[in-house]
């Protein structure tokens, strides 16, 4: 990897070592563009690390941090958004809405808008909060946001944790996510938008 980018050796340890240094943006351009060249293997492995950082963190905080996820509802027309997510059973896959952990200083419905783009390719801007609640499977503390479709095309680019990335019609939800595990506030604004169609 460092000879890829043309740093040393020692510079790549150091950042594993601190990593809340910045580095500069031409270096950031060069691992940019190595992760972009990398086939699937190495991308997903790189993800599943992350996954892995991100759960570590959480971990070590214990009960001082309470971990909190955002969760975005992005409409587009009649459509709404779903990725359907890889379960810790090798068989078990879930359809849920795109969301993300928001770590300590990091505002929700940043959180939510990011890893829209993040895992799907799609920009959105939050509509409105639509409430939270502590999520009945997961036991984590979920805030939920009204997202409006703004551009891109829909992808899969969170392989690692996503099967797929899909637009649905509104009124199929119930197809794909029981109707008892959306959250009431999600399922009504959904019910109110197809009553305005």
């Amino acid at each position: 990897m460092a000879a890829l980018i043309g740093v040393a050796k020692r510079t790549i340890a150091a950042w594993h070592e601190r990593p809340e240094v910045r580095i500069r943006p031409e270096l950031q351009r060069a691992l940019d563009t190595a992760y972009e060249r990398s086939d699937d293997s190495v991308k997903i492995r790189f993800a599943r690390q992350l996954n892995a950082e991100d759960r570590a963190d959480v971990e070590a905080a214990g009960s001082a941090a309470p971990l909190t996820v955002a969760i975005a509802v992005v409409v587009n027309g009649a459509r709404v958004l779903l990725v359907c997510r890889r379960e810790d059973d090798p068989d078990g896959i879930t359809w849920q809405f795109p969301a993300g952990i928001v770590k300590p200083g990091a505002k929700p419905r940043t959180v939510a808008v990011r890893e829209t783009l993040a895992e799907t390719g799609i920009h959105c801007t939050v509509t409105r909060a639509l409430g939270s609640r502590v999520h009945p499977i997961t036991g984590v503390f979920a805030e939920y946001f009204l997202c409006t479709y703004l551009t891109g095309e829909v992808d899969n680019l969170d392989r690692a944790e996503n099967v797929d990335a899909v637009w649905i019609p509104r009124q199929r939800i119930g197809d794909f996510v029981p109707a008892d595990r959306v959250f009431p506030p999600v399922r009504q604004v959904l019910e109110n938008l197809e009553a305005e169609s």
